[in-house]
């Protein structure tokens, strides 16, 4: 019988700590195939290259597995979901059992998952009806301790390989910074917070372009329009828990009033 093929991406680069810590994390529960963008990908959500891409493999970067393990490692030259589409169809030797988007350095929840490149390799593996998560951790440092979700990454990708998951979805996973995995207070699944980043375009006073237009950067700061919600994302963060979120690659918004039928 095959071990479970499952092939892993980020959005932090394949030398982001995050990518690291996933695949000691979960390379005991099948073969490994990882292709990571070459460098920081945040914020191209489901984006993909239309233009010419490079591939290569890289020496694994973790430490050494048994000779149990598959584990191989590529670098790819574009975004989050050129990663996927080119091991899928050029990498992988057959059909992933699961992918994996991850660890991000840094939360997905709440309207961060529309801009998320981490986001976006579930979103692709479910379009292709592969069971798909992506992982996330509430904390920026690049030397970021990711020991405490340990249990909850194995966990949910140990049920979802036995279980599987409904075509055209997947789950979005936001672990709350915590010291110890005792801290946190279980798994709590929750649907996306609504809320909206504000201020979010910054004029830098002193930096100009050649045509002496004013540069600006995004920026701004993040408002919840439900702070009080208990049934959010964005509140199970607040209060301690791992925050699950089922998502479904179908945009369709089935509670929309009716239009007139006719043009007359």
């Amino acid at each position: 019988m095959k071990r479970p093929l499952i092939l892993i991406s980020n959005d932090d680069g394949y030398q982001a700590k995050g990518i690291r810590e996933l695949v000691r994390m979960i390379r005991h529960l099948g073969d490994v195939i990882v292709c990571a963008p070459e460098g920081a990908r945040s914020g191209k959500s489901r984006a993909f290259t239309m233009d010419e891409l490079t591939v290569r493999q890289i020496e694994a970067p973790t430490e050494p597995a048994s000779t149990s393990f598959q584990e191989s490692w590529y670098v790819c030259s574009g975004t989050p979901v050129d990663c996927v589409k080119i091991a899928y169809w050029k990498l992988c030797p057959r059909r992933p059992d699961l992918i994996i988007g991850g660890i991000n350095h840094g939360d997905n929840a709440s309207t961060n998952a529309h801009y998320s490149g981490t986001v976006g390799i579930a979103f692709e593996g479910a379009i292709k009806d592969i069971p798909s998560i992506a992982f996330s951790l509430c904390d920026y440092d690049a030397d970021a301790d990711f020991t405490p979700m340990e249990t909850v990454v194995r966990m949910l990708c140990e049920h979802v390989l036995q279980n599987g998951m409904p075509k055209g979805t997947f789950l979005n996973v936001n672990v709350p910074k915590v010291s110890a995995a005792e801290e946190l207070k279980g798994l709590r699944m929750c649907r996306m917070s609504r809320g909206e980043w504000l201020n979010e375009v910054e004029t830098l006073a002193d930096r100009h372009d050649e045509h002496g237009n004013p540069v600006c950067v995004l920026r701004g700061y993040y408002s919840s329009r439900e702070p009080d919600a208990e049934d959010t994302d964005a509140w199970a963060l607040r209060n301690g828990y791992v925050a699950v979120t089922p998502a479904t690659i179908d945009i369709t918004a089935y509670d929309f009033p009716s239009l007139p039928d006719s043009l007359a």
